[in-house]
């Protein structure tokens, strides 16, 4: 069983589902509105988890009814909460999420887990060090993912960044850090006035950008690869990416190889998005294996 630390972002998402997006100054009239945990870093986790990882989680939550929500879909999925520190000066982080014309549109406000400082994560240091990848995101402070890239790095321990949402970074992260995962966007904003076959092959078997349904294109060494992703009827696409990263961080922690790890990673995000919410539609391994 792959050991997976998850250092990110946890928090409640609000869902409104609607046929018409609104514009600016415009009301529509919504379908319906549910709570559903959250959180790049929380859903990587349960994704993660129900993939067969042992996954420990680092983060922080609101003395709230969203912390303590938060907290016990954590344990009810597997998850290990014993680096989960509950503030009371801050709500926890919550999503704001409209779903309308087959895709979605997020406001996310990261209360509690601007908590999520290099001195926290530092007491989490022995978890980090005993894991056989750590899995972050950028909904916490970028100090954080910094300190966190530089400590993997002298601890020897791979790190995959998933760099969304979307922010520039110092060039010695992406150096420091194992294996990235941006989009189309992230990639332009990160590798700014380069092109994508350029940067590719500048950092063989590590830079995997995510094209959506083309699939995920790499260098590995010799040459560009394309694994195509798996088309399906979509329901929800919130989450595809959290599913995909952390599937992708399991596949490798188990030496499953590049390419294989790819197809495994995105047979895991053509399943989430068949149901509805972020967590609600992650499959367990069971169900990525039989449809591979």
């Amino acid at each position: 069983m792959a050991k997976v630390t998850v250092i990110g972002s946890s928090s409640m998402d609000l869902v409104v589902t609607s046929h018409i997006r609104p514009g600016a100054g415009e009301t529509v009239l919504g379908e319906s509105f549910k709570t559903v945990p959250g959180g790049k870093g929380a859903n990587q986790a349960v994704a993660a988890a129900r993939l067969g990882a042992d996954v420990s989680m680092i983060g922080c939550v609101g003395e709230d009814h969203y912390g303590k929500a938060i907290l016990e879909n954590f344990k009810s999925n597997g998850v290990s909460v014993k680096n989960m520190k509950p503030v009371t000066d801050l709500d926890s982080g919550t999503a704001h999420i409209i779903l309308a014309e087959g895709d979605n549109s997020i406001v996310v406000v990261k209360g509690a887990n601007d908590y999520i400082t290099p001195d926290y994560v530092e007491k989490a240091k022995e978890k980090i060090k005993d894991a056989d990848i750590v899995l972050i995101q950028q909904e916490i402070p970028e100090e954080t993912v910094e300190y966190v890239a530089q400590l993997c790095q002298e601890l020897k321990v791979p790190l995959l960044l998933n760099p969304a949402p979307a922010r520039p970074l110092k060039a010695e992260v992406i150096e420091q850090v194992s294996y990235i995962t941006p989009n189309e966007h992230e990639a332009e904003l990160l590798f700014e006035g380069k092109e994508k076959e350029e940067v590719l092959k500048q950092y063989p078997n590590k830079l995997f950008i995510t094209e959506g349904k083309q699939g995920v294109r790499y260098f590995n060494g010799e040459k560009e690869v394309l694994v195509p992703s798996y088309q399906v009827e979509t329901i929800d696409t919130t989450g595809a990416g959290d599913t995909f990263n952390a599937a992708l961080a399991v596949a490798l922690a188990e030496g499953m190889g590049f390419e294989k790890g790819i197809q495994f990673a995105n047979r895991a995000a053509s399943l989430s998005v068949t149901k509805f919410g972020a967590q609600g539609g992650m499959p367990t391994r069971k169900e990525v294996e039989e449809s591979l």
